[in-house]
């Protein structure tokens, strides 16, 4: 991306965990939100080792104030970073050339691991997602392109087929999680119709909804991420 990417790591053995921040984009949000500390346990038994990159959503997603293309160009040098210099040391560091890599990540965090495991199947096979946005076009006030469709879940998954969707059938499976409690009344609508895609596209998948308590904040992500990726790992 023209320069140095921050990126905070944690464990030492274990199956490779790229976790995607939200709108802040820093790497040490999973640390600082308690999730490390929630899920130390998977961590010390060497089932997981955690990676956490940070993005560059301020200048795309989010980058309110500048063109479409623009915003565009920034979130494909952020896609080549991954595939072309995070992938790489990842599998190195973990010593698994041919094994998939998980992602997860919590609001635009979850958007980013959907987006990467349904682009890149061979890459990434799971997705855990909380209270996920996954429609990036309401971000970009009305504009749109053939990039900016191709980098929204909720626009190309309803079309996706033929080859490229037996591609995600085959190799990866998403779980998406959100609360029915404060600030979690968008996420509930795309969850809800992200969910629904996945089920007619025969994407394997498990869509959860928790209680009215379960609120957009980390108090909820860390009991969910110790819920779900002690099953993942």
């Amino acid at each position: 991306m023209g320069r140095r990417v921050h990126m905070w790591t944690f464990g030492d053995v274990g199956r490779p965990l790229v976790v995607f921040p939200s709108n802040a984009g820093v790497a040490h949000e999973w640390q600082k939100g308690g999730m490390i500390d929630a899920i130390a346990p998977l961590i010390a038994q060497r089932r997981v080792k955690v990676y956490c990159p940070e993005t560059n959503i301020s200048r795309s997603y989010s980058g309110h104030g500048t063109g479409l293309d623009e915003r565009m160009m920034h979130h494909r040098a952020y896609e080549k970073f991954v595939l072309e210099t995070l992938v790489p040391f990842v599998r190195e560091d973990c010593g698994a050339k041919h094994e998939t890599i998980a992602t997860s990540g919590c609001s635009m965090g979850a958007m980013y691991a959907s987006l990467f495991v349904l682009k890149h199947p061979e890459t990434f096979g799971q997705a855990l997602c909380l209270s996920g946005k996954y429609r990036a076009s309401t971000l970009f006030d009305g504009a749109s392109s053939s990039e900016l469709y191709f980098n929204d879940p909720l626009a190309f998954m309803p079309n996706l087929s033929g080859p490229a969707l037996d591609r995600v059938r085959r190799q990866v499976h998403l779980t998406c999680v959100v609360g029915r409690g404060a600030f979690e009344e968008g996420c509930i609508r795309e969850t809800t119709e992200f969910g629904t895609w996945l089920e007619k596209k025969s994407i394997p998948n498990l869509t959860a909804f928790w209680g009215h308590d379960s609120k957009h904040d980390y108090t909820w992500w860390r009991r969910q991420a110790v819920h779900y990726l002690g099953q993942m790992f």
